[in-house]
């Protein structure tokens, strides 16, 4: 699909929100309006108190305190899910609970959530109060079989809900209807590091501690800025607080020994470490515990308080994850061939893709599905055989497209079809019945067809514009790094121009590597394009081309240079 070009216009407004004029502009194409909300101090972030349901899970867990009931802790199996995980446990021993236990579903055999068999395990290693992180808004039958059995339940997540809520003693979510905490974008692991910090204030309240003796809960914010980056949510001003927090003890070296270790496997550099490093290098070695294995591998790392031993067990985690890409790159050559033998695929796409491969690996559907959208911004659902008669599905969408309101409008429409879903604006699971997997192409594209517009549908490309060439440096890099964090909703500067190239050469044949100059003249550029389409280049006919590039540091022996990380390539005629 061609990809179109379209420069972000910044807000107009007659004042500056920074003085540096690049970052002004940059800001207010994110609709910044002020400079209070570049405040990335801990001052500015919201109370705990503004929670729904907050006091009745204090309480909760002030009695289990007291009576020092064991308690177990469900996670999820991704990076939000693992860092909620550790965050819970080590704050509530901070706090003084003694008897606090953790349960992570395997995807393969339990599936995700609180689910009966979790509740079960529960129950055997004898719970007295259940706690959900990153999870359990859903699990109405994980829950109800607790309560069932006399066991408290406390959910804590940021999923959607459904209409029916589990009946759980309290849950904190801040998408719940009648909850008014404004940040309705955190992560698993904010919700979390809320509800602790809410405790401890009740705690402090109570005279367990004053101010010079409770818990210092500053360094859990290396777990918040990593499941928060990790989980892609919005980036608003609370999440970028919490992330910037988080990233820049990581940046010093002060950080758990699991995170060192997850950063010194992936050999990037602690200085000038970027929420997109964490996305892109981090939290993929630390999912591939949950997608190929068990993600009680990650949440043992990142508990481990002894740097020998995570480094051990970072290495195991990065054999996984090449395994990982290993099964995605066989899966994705497998999905683009299923594409191609779809009715006028290539020349008539449809609104939405629906796949379904019996034996692809169920734990990096979610990985295909993405590849999928992105070379064809399409929303899309990568289907594997669960068991007999179900298939389990992962879905990616693009902006515009709510897909987990799309499986909700195909489950009000088709009732018999889906088993059972949940997820958010961009991402989804869901259980489908085999027999209805044709069917369900069709009634997948159909209401995609009916919700898209043109623009949704297009594949653009958002740019902030081009750069003079005398700001194409290793300083606006540097500056650009130290704006940050960006992310979802407040996207990494993305600017366009027009180079000539000089050289141009494969790197591990898949990566193209060239030297450029402006085209109106300044100095030479290295550049790079990941993962090229080899049947177009390298092309040593081409002169001139219009880019989309990112400004990023390349650190090679010591040395630090810009580099131009190319989104886009157009040849100029």
């Amino acid at each position: 699909m061609k990809t179109k070009i379209i420069k972000r216009r910044p807000l107009l407004i007659d004042y500056q929100i920074c003085n540096d004029p690049l970052l002004d502009r940059l800001y207010r194409a994110r609709n910044v309006i002020s400079s209070s909300a570049l405040d990335r101090s801990l001052k500015n972030l919201l109370s705990p108190h503004l929670f729904a349901g907050i006091e009745q899970a204090v309480t909760l867990l002030i009695d289990a305190l007291k009576q020092q009931s064991k308690i177990i802790i469900v996670g999820d199996f991704d990076a939000d899910g693992a860092t909620s995980t550790v965050l819970m446990m080590t704050a509530l021993q901070q706090l003084g609970f003694q008897n606090v236990a953790y349960l992570i579903p395997n995807r393969f055999e339990q599936g995700y959530g609180l689910s009966v068999a979790i509740a079960e395990i529960a129950i055997t290693n004898g719970a007295n109060l259940v706690i959900t992180v990153d999870n359990g808004i859903s699990s109405l039958d994980g829950v109800a079989f607790l309560k069932k059995h006399q066991i408290k339940v406390l959910i804590t997540d940021h999923h959607l809900p459904s209409q029916s809520l589990p009946i759980a003693d309290a849950i904190i979510n801040p998408n719940l209807a009648d909850c008014s905490f404004p940040s309705k974008s955190l992560a698993g692991v904010g919700v979390a590091f809320y509800l602790v910090l809410a405790l401890r204030a009740k705690l402090r309240e109570l005279n367990y501690f004053d101010k010079s003796t409770q818990p210092n809960f500053l360094p859990l914010l290396d777990l918040v800025a990593l499941g928060t980056i990790a989980d892609v949510v919005p980036l608003d001003q609370n999440n970028r607080i919490l992330a910037f927090q988080g990233l820049r003890q990581i940046q010093q070296k002060q950080c758990r020994p699991g995170i060192q270790a997850l950063i010194e496997v992936a050999k990037q550099q602690f200085s000038s470490l970027t929420a997109t490093d964490l996305s892109f290098a981090i939290a993929p070695r630390l999912n591939a515990a949950g997608r190929l294995d068990n993600m009680s591998a990650g949440v043992e790392l990142l508990l481990c308080n002894n740097l020998e031993k995570a480094r051990v067990l970072a290495y195991d985690l990065d054999l996984l994850n090449k395994t990982r890409r290993e099964i995605e790159n066989g899966m994705r050559v497998e999905a683009l061939a299923l594409c191609k033998n779809l009715p006028n695929f290539e020349q008539n796409l449809p609104y939405a893709i629906a796949l379904y491969q019996a034996d692809w690996h169920q734990g990096v559907l979610g990985i295909l599905a993405s590849r999928i959208k992105d070379k064809y911004h399409r929303p899309t659902i990568a289907f594997a055989e669960e068991q007999d008669g179900i298939l389990r599905g992962s879905a990616r969408s693009i902006e515009g497209i709510h897909i987990r309101d799309v499986l909700e409008r195909i489950h009000s429409l088709h009732p018999q079809m889906i088993i059972k879903f949940g997820g958010h604006a961009m991402a989804a699971g869901l259980s489908l019945k085999k027999e209805f997997f044709s069917e369900f192409q069709g009634v997948f594209n159909q209401v995609v067809k009916e919700w898209g517009t043109d623009d949704c549908l297009q594949n653009i490309l958002w740019t902030d514009g081009e750069l003079a060439p005398e700001l194409i440096s290793l300083s606006t890099a540097e500056l650009l790094n130290q704006s940050g964090p960006w992310g979802q909703a407040f996207p990494e500067p993305v600017f366009d121009g027009e180079f000539k190239i000089l050289q141009q050469r494969l790197l591990k044949d898949t990566h193209l590597k060239l030297m450029l100059e402006p085209k109106v003249g300044g100095a030479l550029l290295d550049a790079i394009a990941f993962n090229i389409d080899r049947n177009l280049y390298p092309d040593f006919s081409l002169k001139e081309v219009r880019l989309a590039y990112k400004l990023t540091i390349n650190e090679f022996r010591g040395q630090r240079n810009v580099q131009l990380f190319i989104e886009h390539i157009e040849p100029l005629n």
